[in-house]
């Protein structure tokens, strides 16, 4: 069972910034491809960023191009999501995720493990 656990979320205003943190496994590093995907309330998990197993980036959500930074320190063991200029409809829970393969597919049925979610409340 691989274990993801997500960091970094809370309130945070219009235009501000935060970064979110995912430990994994030193494997799940080398061998997977690790996602970021958030849930907003009464709508689907969609995919944000992706990165993968060599560090090739996906962006998924044309949105956060140019605002959303994904990467990952193999020291640390984590992936980081650095999100800046956030605005309010980007509020949700940001859940990452590690895929099958070494590469983003951009499929959810594609990811094996999921994190718990990290709350992220873009508001005044």
């Amino acid at each position: 069972q691989l274990q993801l656990v997500e960091s970094g979320g809370g309130l945070v205003q219009p235009g501000g910034s935060l970064r979110l943190s995912c430990v994994t496994s030193a494997s799940a590093l080398n061998w997977y491809a690790i996602g970021w995907f958030r849930q907003a309330p009464g709508k689907e998990r969609e995919g944000v960023s992706c990165i993968s197993s060599s560090g090739y980036v996906t962006t998924w959500a044309d949105s956060v191009k140019g605002r959303f930074t994904i990467s990952k320190d193999n020291a640390a063991n984590t992936v980081y999501l650095t999100m800046n200029a956030l605005k309010p409809e980007e509020t949700a829970v940001y859940y990452c995720g590690s895929e099958t393969d070494d590469y983003c597919s951009g499929y959810l049925s594609n990811v094996a493990y999921w994190g718990q979610g990290t709350q992220v409340t873009v508001s005044w």
